[in-house]
């Protein structure tokens, strides 16, 4: 049965995981499927052309002819380049939601208000792309911003769009708290963590051990009086995945079991495709302070992505900071999927 005929399925539509698997799959191929219909019919309309310009008699037509060509064939062209890469495989993880972790870095008071402009941002850039999101714990600054903030981000294709904003942001400006007007740096980390589902998770429970505690605060306002912080530790690899960020022991379970099949997973790939993720975290970062990813600089109203090269890795910083990062994050895929082509092109 095609995908098309399954999402009308009465049995399919009863079973809300399956109807979003097929719904995903469909409309991760619809766009393949489109600019195929559209490649075959401009490949007839480009034979119809040729062959008019060959053997037609009349130069009126056969000028016609000639002119139509001259567009059809770099139209052509750029399908071409467009299937090609509509074709790249797509990383599974692309369209999963998303834990987002956002943390003031080096800076004092400025690096904790740069951190809620970032929350900022990201929070116009979601409600532009129709996703939902749930704070699950807040660290305000002392003057204001945060020094940490988490959040889930529900959506479609949240994390193949959002893993680009892993790793250290920078900025440079005149810090409210600054009375000279000097232009001081400052920083924040930005960890965004695919979250997978259960059935996902093929971790033995006799190789899980689970510790909870209390929380030591960060994780809100609150005062925490019970045991809802979770730990959980892998004991064959010793990798331990933990949460104090919510009120809730089943949340902070979750959240904790997510980073720890995050770290499996991350082990797994560096043993079995060591180069392939040496190249990615090239491009996507790790989210670890000292990988400087982009710079956010006032005075020149300028961002500039350092995994870029050229005119590209350059944005208008205004326009960045209310939420428009599409130039950015479509820049980065573009690059991203260069380094997919060069790789197969190198295999072959």
């Amino acid at each position: 049965m095609y995908l098309e005929e399954q999402l009308s399925d009465p049995d399919v539509i009863s079973d809300m995981d399956r109807y979003r698997k097929v719904n995903r799959e469909y409309k991760e191929l619809k766009p393949i499927i489109e600019a195929f219909s559209e490649y075959t019919l401009l490949v007839g309309n480009i034979q119809t052309a040729q062959q008019m310009a060959r053997e037609e008699k009349d130069p009126d037509l056969k000028e016609m002819a000639s002119e139509e060509l001259a567009e059809l064939l770099p139209q052509k062209e750029n399908l071409e380049e467009k299937i090609k890469q509509l074709l790249i495989p797509k990383d599974p993880e692309d369209a999963k939601d998303v834990i987002l972790e956002i943390r003031a870095g080096t800076g004092g008071d400025e690096a904790s208000l740069f951190a809620g402009d970032l929350y900022r941002m990201y929070t116009k850039f979601f409600a532009e792309k129709g996703w939902k999101t749930e704070v699950l714990s807040t660290s305000e600054g002392a003057v204001g911003g945060f020094k940490e903030i988490v959040l889930e981000v529900y959506g479609e294709s949240v994390y193949g769009q959002l893993k680009f904003e892993s790793g250290a942001h920078r900025v440079q400006r005149i810090p409210k708290t600054e009375s000279q007007g000097r232009v001081h740096t400052s920083a924040a980390t930005v960890a965004v963590i695919p979250k997978v589902e259960e059935e996902e998770i093929n971790i033995r429970k006799e190789d899980l051990r689970v510790d909870v505690f209390r929380a030591s605060g960060a994780g809100g306002q609150h005062v925490n009086r019970t045991e809802s912080a979770v730990r959980m530790v892998h004991i064959p690899t010793g990798l331990v995945g933990e949460s104090q960020d919510s009120r809730s022991q089943i949340k902070n379970r979750e959240i904790a079991l997510q980073r720890l099949y995050v770290k499996l997973m991350e082990k797994q790939r560096d043993e079995q495709m060591s180069s392939l993720a040496a190249q990615r975290r090239s491009l996507v970062g790790s989210g670890d302070r000292s990988e400087k990813i982009r710079t956010y600089n006032y005075p020149q109203n300028r961002v500039t992505d350092h995994r870029l090269e050229g005119d590209v890795k350059n944005f208008n910083l205004e326009q960045v900071v209310e939420g428009q990062l599409e130039g950015v994050i479509e820049a980065l895929q573009l690059a991203e999927n260069a380094e997919k082509l060069k790789s197969g092109g190198d295999q072959e």
